[in-house]
């Protein structure tokens, strides 16, 4: 997830461009004994990724493919260069490859050099780069899975849910010769990892371990957001706990890793992800120099948002790409009602009319489900936001509940699995409304889209008993 401005630098939108910050790992049938063993080295200036793979591929791709966000073309060669005579990656489908430029089998020692860079990436974990020469990378960017050709590369969908994969997880081991490499909020001399879904960094950075959250923050980070970190996170995190139990395994301590990509003219930036016991974030520009009340308000916004999916994305995630509305508009809504619980002068509304001003015109002709494959992540934000709205009235008219407790007894039933889907989602609002025609209405607008969503949103918020009107063609939250 990351929110951008542009323009006059003192203002921050909430443009969703970037990562849905929860994606879960394929859950398709993987034949691990076709993974390879990757050692990543950092020595000085220069970075190696060393593939040994323990079988013949004519193919191998990589799992995390995704585009970047400003630009929609793929990252990997833009920081990765094969110095294997021979071989040759590319960009087929989904997916970036490597082949043999001989059309035979490619050879089971492979090696590529990197460059680390941070670039904003559509729903995967990018790279962070700290000021101070630190880089942290995603543990699964090096994951691989071989196919029999190139066609059946081109052929493969950009959602492997459900797919029979010859590899999976590749066994990675980190070394900096510079050092130990920091995992998990310790350093380590030596690391291996292998279905982690984390983040190692590789040079020096400051560990600040505390009450219940370790922070690893860039050393020219603003120094008011690092003390906004430390002082409001703890406080967003005992609130969701109070409303919901307890976050998903491997979150009780919690490491937060924060990287600072300078002072940009004319840019107030924020972006971050979650994984199992880590929040990672990054901001940007100059307009976040300073702590002004709009830019203290959208920070916390934000970190409410990121822990949020402590609960709702790792206790359970979702089960298909397409339904990262579950999640990130859950996300939304969680965030903005613990803000407004912690600080009753927050305009809760005023968010809550930018994600129905903004899921009116995503879900315009166009199935929301597909927003992704358009590059449109936002939708997922915003459309899930308007129907977790829905939820939250149709709680409300039946015992004068809110959104945490339509969540609660829907968390609960589906942490033994870890798997909300949109069935068990969209059954939950049935059962607390009495009403299958919201459920109706949703699967129209994920499906289909519609022509007409002012009418389709007012229809769904008139149904579940959103306080709303309808002006000059827009829904107005009241």
């Amino acid at each position: 997830m990351r929110l951008k401005a542009f323009a006059a630098a003192s203002v921050l939108t909430a443009a969703l461009l970037g990562a849905c910050a929860a994606a879960p790992l394929p859950q398709g049938t993987w034949d691990a004994r076709a993974a390879p063993v990757v050692e990543v080295t950092r020595d000085g200036d220069r970075w190696t990724a060393d593939y040994v793979f323990n079988r013949d591929a004519q193919v191998w791709a990589f799992m995390d493919s995704a585009l970047m966000t400003d630009v929609r073309q793929p990252w990997r060669p833009t920081q990765w260069t094969v110095e294997t005579p021979g071989v040759v990656m590319e960009r087929r489908g989904n997916y970036d490859v490597i082949r043999s430029l001989d059309g035979g089998p490619v050879p089971r020692h492979v090696r590529f050099s990197i460059q680390p860079k941070a670039v904003d990436l559509e729903a995967e974990y990018g790279t962070l780069t700290f000021s101070d020469g630190a880089v942290a990378l995603p543990t699964r960017q090096f994951d691989v899975f071989a196919l029999k050709s190139i066609e059946a590369a081109e052929a493969m969908p950009a959602d492997l849910n459900g797919v029979d994969l010859e590899g999976g997880p590749s066994t990675v081991t980190w070394r900096d010769t510079a050092g130990p490499v920091l995992f998990n909020g310790e350093r380590r001399a030596r690391l291996t990892t292998t279905g982690e879904r984390s983040y190692v960094l590789l040079g020096q950075a400051r560990v600040t371990p505390g009450e219940g959250l370790t922070t690893v923050i860039d050393p020219n980070l603003p120094s008011w957001i690092g003390e906004e970190i430390r002082s409001f996170a703890p406080h967003v995190g005992d609130y969701y706990q109070r409303r919901l139990g307890k976050p998903g395994v491997g979150s009780e301590t919690s490491t937060v890793m924060v990287s600072w990509n300078g002072p940009t003219e004319r840019l107030s930036s924020m972006g971050g992800s979650v994984l199992p016991g880590l929040i990672v974030m990054q901001f940007e520009g100059v307009g976040v120099m300073n702590p002004s009340n709009e830019v203290q308000e959208r920070s916390r916004w934000f970190i409410g948002h990121e822990s949020a999916h402590f609960w709702l994305g790792q206790a359970v995630r979702y089960q298909f790409a397409r339904e990262a509305w579950i999640t990130e508009g859950g996300a939304d809504l969680m965030a903005v009602r613990a803000l407004k619980a912690l600080n009753p002068a927050y305009d809760d509304r005023a968010e809550l009319q930018t994600e129905v001003d903004d899921c009116t015109d995503l879900a315009r002709s166009k199935p929301v489900a597909e927003a992704g494959d358009r590059g449109e992540h936002r939708a997922y934000y915003a459309c899930g936001a308007v129907f977790a709205l829905a939820a939250e009235a149709a709680q409300k008219r039946r015992d004068g509940g809110d959104w945490f407790d339509f969540l609660r007894p829907v968390l609960a039933a589906n942490r033994a699995d870890g798997v909300l889907t949109r069935a068990e989602w969209l059954e939950a609002l049935t059962r607390v409304s009495g009403d299958p025609s919201l459920a109706e209405t949703i699967g129209g607008i994920l499906d289909q889209g519609v022509a007409d969503p002012t009418a389709e949103i007012a229809s769904l918020f008139r149904k579940a008993g959103v306080p709303h009107r309808v002006e000059n063609g827009k829904v107005i939250l009241i």
